[in-house]
């Protein structure tokens, strides 16, 4: 089940909603552009397939985070962006549930998850980052103790999900702004749990906001957490643990827990997508 944030200080949230708004199963119209509604742009599958995943794996493997570059033009930020006042008209249906941070003790800002079917921009980026983080993830679990199953390809893991009772899209966008912040928490949702997932900033820092800075935590077995702050520009994407990592010791691996959140904006407006690659219960 969702995990509830610890202190101030990103971008996805377990709330009360994730739980208990159905999902929408209808084909939303009208999206903004054909990029998010009829096929993962070239450009990005380009971007993707030319992600060095070894030094991806190596960089999750030494402080749980690694950022993608540009994975996204200034356009396509824009873009999907703006899908987040698309949820009346001919968009209704884009999301399944808005969630105020505030009402929940969760900071400050607000998010909304996308309803099934995803926009294509988003459901073609969940397949393919998800391929390439899947030996990653089997990895891991292998090295803590856990079933290291993961199948190839996203949609069979999707279909383990679905059949345990997690059938609500996780996906989401998030808004904040100024003095809006996100505790520091995990993205659960379930018993079925994809040990990572990814952050795309949408917004420019300096330009469209300031303050807003994405940080994580990691609390190593008997010695305080270590913070760590994330330098991303718009475009740039942040693959970043969920809940817990190997960490190799002199008597073998053990488990960290990462954590992770938004420092408060001090000025504009800061938009974010978060995907998350297991469906919510």
């Amino acid at each position: 089940m969702p995990t509830m944030p610890e202190q101030p200080s990103l971008d996805f949230i377990s709330d009360p909603e994730r739980v208990s708004s159905g999902p929408a199963w209808s084909v939303p119209a009208g999206r903004p552009d054909h990029e998010l509604a009829g096929g993962l742009a070239p450009d990005i599958a380009r971007r993707v397939a030319a992600i060095d995943w070894h030094r991806v794996q190596r960089d999750l493997d030494a402080q749980g985070a690694a950022t993608l570059a540009s994975l996204l033009s200034p356009s396509q930020c824009h873009q999907l962006a703006g899908l987040y006042a698309c949820d009346e008209g001919p968009a209704a249906g884009t999301f399944r549930s808005r969630v105020v941070m505030a009402r929940h003790g969760f900071g400050r800002g607000e998010y909304k998850y996308f309803s099934y079917p995803l926009p294509a921009l988003i459901a073609g980026l969940r397949d393919a980052l998800y391929s390439g983080l899947a030996p990653l993830a089997n990895r891991w679990f292998a090295a803590m103790g856990l079933p290291a199953d993961f199948p190839p390809r996203h949609a069979d893991f999707l279909g383990r999900c679905h059949a345990a009772g997690q059938r609500r899209p996780t996906p989401l966008l998030l808004q904040y702004g100024p003095d809006d912040y996100n505790c520091l928490h995990q993205d659960l949702y379930g018993d079925l749990v994809f040990p990572l997932q990814v952050v795309l900033l949408l917004s420019e820092p300096g330009r469209d906001f300031e303050g807003g800075e994405f940080v994580m935590t990691e609390q190593r077995p008997r010695m305080q957490s270590r913070p760590m702050v994330l330098a991303l520009r718009q475009g740039d994407a942040a693959v970043i643990a969920v809940n817990q990592r190997p960490v190799q010791g002199t008597r073998g691996a053990y488990r960290v827990t990462m954590r992770h959140g938004v420092s408060r904006v001090r000025s504009g407006l800061r938009h974010t997508a978060g995907i998350i690659f297991h469906d919510a219960n």
